[in-house]
């Protein structure tokens, strides 16, 4: 058991919250139950160290047994130690440290639904349109341009898992990722509130289609939207102004979901 939170190896943990420190030691953390049993039952080969308590232990022991039978060094540690490593104020009791994930898209094979994040900074909105894109069937996620570091913390915590279960691919041309794309026969959609209503555009979401979803305070820039074949708004029907970035993407990606399942 690890007792002492200035015990080298706690420190080393605790500087992965920093993206310099995550780059130079080719690791990053994975906080709370589900994050860390979705990495231990979907990517074991990438897990190197496990840090869970003795409560953790007493109320999710088949995590555990996931933990000791994957190739990391799983610890128990105190509820001090455990603090001292966490980015989050009040943590869930497991850690993981599992190495950085790697997706290029010649990974990719047949492409049907892809979502394409372009210069999303905030963490807890690219998390949750992983999250989004995961559920719906997605291919892959892309975060092209000056988007938020894929193995941030609060976004692999908000992604509940998701980062797991599909490729998620940085890339940062984003006119490069668009024709890739189109050579293989996907529409591109631009997200924007001056679109066309996604009821207007179904025939369109049938066939591959790959979204592109834009900053949460400017949208989608000039450059951005010309390389799309269409511009495709999320109809309002209430009297709300506006939906954020990660609800209308969850719309955007079922909509196409639901025609290409003939739902």
């Amino acid at each position: 058991m690890i007792t002492n939170p200035t015990d080298p190896a706690v420190k080393a943990v605790k500087r992965l919250a920093q993206r310099s420190r995550r780059d130079d030691a080719g690791v990053f953390i994975i906080e709370g139950p589900q994050a860390v049993r979705e990495l231990l039952t979907f990517a074991p080969q990438s897990v190197v160290d496990v840090f869970y308590t003795a409560a953790f232990a007493e109320k999710h022991s088949g995590i555990v047994q996931l933990a000791e039978r994957s190739p990391a060094t799983v610890d128990e540690v105190t509820d001090k130690v455990l603090d001292a490593m966490a980015d989050t104020v009040s943590p869930q009791g497991v850690i993981a440290v599992a190495t950085l994930l790697s997706h290029s898209l010649s990974e990719l094979d047949e492409v049907r639904l892809v979502a394409i994040c372009d210069e999303i900074r905030d963490p807890g909105n690219a998390g949750t349109v992983i999250r989004a894109a995961d559920a719906a069937g997605a291919d892959a996620v892309i975060l092209t341009g000056d988007s938020v570091d894929l193995h941030n913390p609060k976004l692999v915590r908000s992604s509940t898992g998701s980062i797991f279960h599909l490729p998620i691919i940085e890339h940062d041309d984003l006119a490069d990722v668009v024709e890739w794309l189109m050579s293989r026969g996907v529409t591109i959609l631009a997200a924007a509130a001056d679109g066309e209503s996604i009821p207007s555009v179904t025939a369109t979401l049938a066939k591959p289609t790959a979204w592109l979803f834009g900053n949460e305070a400017h949208g989608l820039s000039d450059d951005a939207r010309a390389l799309a074949d269409t511009v495709v708004s999320v109809p309002i029907y209430g009297k709300a102004e506006s939906l954020n970035l990660a609800t209308a993407a969850s719309v955007c990606l079922y909509a196409s979901a639901f025609a290409q399942s003939g739902g």
